[in-house]
């Protein structure tokens, strides 16, 4: 997603923290609002990957903790034409994997325990190519903002509904109903975001490990663990994730999940290999 495109996310978003802070609490609201929305862009541009390791209470690892590991990810990302990424592990026991950080300088490529116990090596490739894609598409910020966003609008909406309009302001009569709605629209944005990044990822990684049946494997693999094996992480970095982490809290019900079905992401790949043997 180029440079202008993420701009006009940001903007977008931060245009939306302010008008719920006007509904709320009038032009002071407004105000308020936007000066927060300021600073957590300021300070996720230069702490989000941190921030997102944290909540999934993962840790960096050196070369000599995890040489295979280290080892895999360091040929992936010298078939991407990548620099070398800093790798971590998260102690969760669901199968899964995320990148986060600001660009490819600064990008961390992080599995959980429970990926390596499950996958052999090639659906490890195709997992770690995939997170990769995502670095080479420059779409880790981007993804990570848009989940911090979207949770601090809800937060907003749901601090404003129970907080009194500051003395002298007047709120909009139409502030309670757009606290309600605010948080749902920045959800559709998160959910259109995510949705088309994991496909653009699928395809990338495809190209870079060379195995998109492998990944598809993965995915499978990783979809159904997820359903029958919870992870305590925060719906706000959930996205974040190769496969949605809280499939086993959300059931069957795929309103409120911000990742595109597995089978049709199994499908798309099944498609690029055809055409890659054909």
């Amino acid at each position: 997603m180029s440079n202008v495109k993420v701009f006009v996310l940001i903007a977008g978003m931060t245009a939306l923290f302010g008008v719920v802070g006007q509904a709320l609490g009038g032009q002071g609201g407004m105000l308020i609002a936007l000066l927060i929305a300021a600073g957590m862009n300021f300070f996720m541009y230069f702490n989000s990957s941190r921030t997102v390791l944290h909540a999934y209470k993962a840790q960096t690892l050196s070369p000599d903790e995890a040489s295979g590991l280290y080892a895999t990810v360091d040929k992936l990302r010298q078939r991407a034409g990548l620099p070398m990424p800093t790798v971590a592990i998260a102690p969760h026991a669901q199968p899964n994997a995320f990148a986060t950080g600001r660009n490819p300088e600064h990008a961390v490529v992080c599995v959980t325990e429970g990926l390596l116990r499950l996958v052999d090596q090639d659906e490890l490739e195709g997992v770690l190519a995939h997170e990769l894609g995502h670095v080479k598409n420059r779409d880790m910020f981007l993804q990570t903002l848009s989940a911090t966003m979207a949770g601090a609008i809800s937060n907003l909406a749901r601090f404003g509904l129970y907080s009194p309009t500051p003395q002298g302001e007047r709120s909009s009569p139409l502030g309670p109903l757009l606290a309600l709605l605010a948080p749902v629209a920045a959800m559709i944005i998160q959910f259109a975001i995510s949705r088309q990044r994991e496909f653009k990822a699928d395809a990338t990684g495809a190209a870079i490990s060379g195995k998109p049946l492998a990944l598809a494997s993965a995915l499978e693999k990783l979809q159904q663990s997820a359903q029958r094996i919870p992870m305590d992480v925060s719906p706000t970095v959930a996205p974040l994730a190769q496969v949605d982490p809280l499939s086993a809290f959300r059931g069957l019900s795929k309103l409120f999940s911000t990742h595109p079905s597995t089978e049709e992401r199994v499908a798309r790949l099944r498609a690029i290999a055809a055409r890659t043997t054909g």
